[in-house]
């Protein structure tokens, strides 16, 4: 980096910020769509092409994924604070480029359940960067907002893909085609990374120099000076909001886990071509990601608790919805419910995240958080690939429901409101740093 670009100073904000703020949301719409060229078209290639049966067999590659992920998204907390954030989100991309490659010549189960590893490492790094970036940069008076536009173009991203990949396989059949929209995706995703993404970790120095305690003192006990340690048990088990967060991030993967690996299976059980599951697959992500545009900003409004406890209970009655329903309209009404709310409650814990943890060590409980979070995917994987061998998948819709209402009643139970209005970010001194 030239001498010119270090000297540039820092200022939190996001209209202060906003060149980089929007490359970082293009950035993760790529990373979100590396992750959308699989939800219409794997679950449908493990029983066509390589002859996997039983649900719970049909589910590793997710399985796979969602452990890849939660490990590294851990990791990625942690290197951010040591190594910087750009160096990370620069690895990440680089894992990414041989996932479509190998998804497109992969001879065995056993390659795509090897290219999930990889995804999920590269989704961890690359998805829990921007996010902490994005923090990083906004300062505490917008995070609900800025988290519900990085969460929005990922997941919007996810839909187009999904819905576009659908279409490529009903046209070209599902491989190579649908695959090929990865091979662009990682390219771009790179380059952008590595030659125009600039270090960000300058600016949570400076929010952290100018941290003020909340006037209630409810984060009086959470000091600067954490260990990786007591922050992992902080943000897991015994501060009330995170913990309640982490809960409630676990059990929103693990219904999306469910609806990524069996929704696809019931629809096409039903006769649904693959261009109307491709909608469905694309429906709810589409939902997801349009919604945070206003969920996002709400809580920056309204608060944040409610909006997750909602949100928790409007995603159990989608999920119902899905399985009592029969008939492509029903279900693209539950796939609207489902979306609506997990775009209530997505950006807004990881805005609550932001609220509660310090400056100083935000970056790791981001990527506890996101530990948690993203090991949903691998437990709805379990769970609902056993369920549904042992009881049909729409037993395992049900299961996975009453889990996702049984989480928000946590929420409205243990989390308190963690939003409070702030006064205007501070600026640093000309000549400060950037990273």
């Amino acid at each position: 980096m030239s001498l010119r670009a270090t000297q540039r100073p820092i200022i939190l904000g996001l209209r202060q910020n906003a060149a980089q703020f929007f490359l970082l949301v293009a950035v993760n719409a790529l990373v979100g769509g590396m992750l959308g060229q699989e939800r219409t078209v794997l679950p449908l290639l493990a029983e066509s092409e390589f002859g996997q049966q039983a649900y719970t067999a049909a589910l590793t590659y997710i399985l796979a994924f969602g452990m890849a992920k939660a490990a590294t998204n851990y990791f990625a907390g942690t290197w951010s604070d040591r190594y910087g954030r750009r160096p990370v989100l620069v690895a990440g991309w680089l894992i990414a480029v041989p996932v479509p490659l190998l998804l497109i010549w992969a001879p065995t189960w056993g390659w795509v359940v090897a290219a999930n590893v990889l995804l999920g490492v590269s989704q961890g790094l690359t998805w829990s960067t921007t996010v902490i970036m994005k923090i990083d940069l906004v300062g505490p008076a917008r995070r609900g907002f800025a988290m519900g536009l990085n969460e929005a173009a990922g997941y919007v991203a996810v839909a187009a893909t999904a819905l576009a990949t659908g279409y490529l396989a009903e046209a070209y059949g599902l491989r190579p085609a649908p695959f090929l929209l990865g091979i662009a995706y990682a390219a771009l995703g790179l380059g952008l990374s590595a030659l125009l993404v600039r270090e960000t970790r300058g600016h949570a120095r400076l929010e952290a120099a100018n941290h003020v305690a909340r006037a209630d003192g409810r984060h009086d006990h959470l000091h600067q000076e954490l260990s990786s340690r007591q922050v992992f048990t902080q943000t897991s088990f015994r501060e009330p909001a995170l913990s309640s967060a982490s809960q409630a991030g676990l059990v929103n993967n693990l219904n999306d886990g469910l609806a990524w690996g069996l929704f696809p299976v019931l629809f096409a059980a039903a006769g649904l071509s693959v261009g109307r599951i491709g909608i469905l697959a694309a429906l709810y992500p589409a939902v997801w990601g349009l919604g945070q545009l206003f969920t996002g900003a709400l809580s920056d409004r309204w608060g944040r608790k409610w909006l997750i406890a909602t949100g928790m209970w409007v995603q159990a009655l989608g999920l119902a919805l899905i399985a009592l329903a029969d008939a492509f309209t029903w279900w693209a009404v539950a796939a609207v419910l489902l979306g609506a709310g997990t775009a209530m409650v997505y950006p807004t814990l990881l805005a609550a995240i932001g609220d509660v943890a310090h400056p100083a060590w935000r970056a790791r409980s981001v990527g506890i958080y996101r530990l948690w979070r993203d090991g949903g995917f691998a437990v709805g994987a379990l769970l609902a690939g056993v369920v549904a061998d042992a009881f049909g998948i729409r037993a395992a819709v049900w299961t996975v429901a009453a889990l996702t209402a049984a989480s928000g009643l946590v929420v409205a139970a243990r989390m308190y409101e963690t939003h409070q209005r702030r006064t205007p970010a501070p600026s640093a001194p000309q000549g400060g740093t950037n990273g």
